[in-house]
């Protein structure tokens, strides 16, 4: 009897919460002003855990910050990103320490394409013009490489999901 009544206040828990995030990215969405799909990202199997002493966190890579399930985003360093070619909606971990020292780990990487294209810059920030869209750029990205503007690069995008951030690849050298 008793685990009938905690069975059944479970489910209204679970249907109560899958409801509040229903709200909350209809929410969202209107704040955004965009189709801004960053949801129906596979983030349900993320995790937060501890392992000798460390405590290991799992994310997804926005293309400048990682985004937990819950909605909060925490800062990646851009030389990591840049460095190891970190593709937007890829999927990663954060090491912390017991000293407080965060090491970043790639779990999945996301299905990516190859294009090739120009780096122009909008205001301060440099982006990668295609025919379809702009993508920005990590500005460690841009100093990692040595990119000027105008430079031809080969770049790394999602292939299954639209971004707002490319990663450059290499450069192409000027004829």
């Amino acid at each position: 009897m008793q685990n009938e009544a905690t069975i059944r206040t479970l489910k209204d828990l679970i249907n109560s919460a899958q409801n509040s995030i229903k709200s909350a990215k209809k929410i969202l969405s209107g704040l955004l002003a965009e189709d801004s799909d960053w949801w129906e990202i596979d983030t349900y199997w993320l995790n937060i855990y501890e392992s000798d002493n460390e405590k290991i966190v799992e994310w997804v890579f926005t293309g400048e910050s990682m985004l937990w399930p819950d909605g909060n985003t925490y800062p990646v360093p851009q030389n990591y990103a840049s460095k190891s070619l970190l593709v937007q909606w890829s999927k990663l971990k954060a090491i912390i320490e017991p000293s407080g020292k965060i090491r970043y780990k790639i779990i999945e990487e996301i299905p990516f394409e190859i294009q090739k294209w120009i780096i122009t810059k909008n205001g301060e920030k440099y982006q990668i013009t295609t025919e379809k869209k702009a993508y920005n750029v990590l500005m460690a990205a841009i100093t990692f490489h040595k990119c000027e503007i105008w430079d031809t690069v080969t770049l790394r995008v999602p292939e299954w999901k639209d971004a707002t951030y490319a990663v450059i690849e290499t450069v192409i050298p000027k004829a």
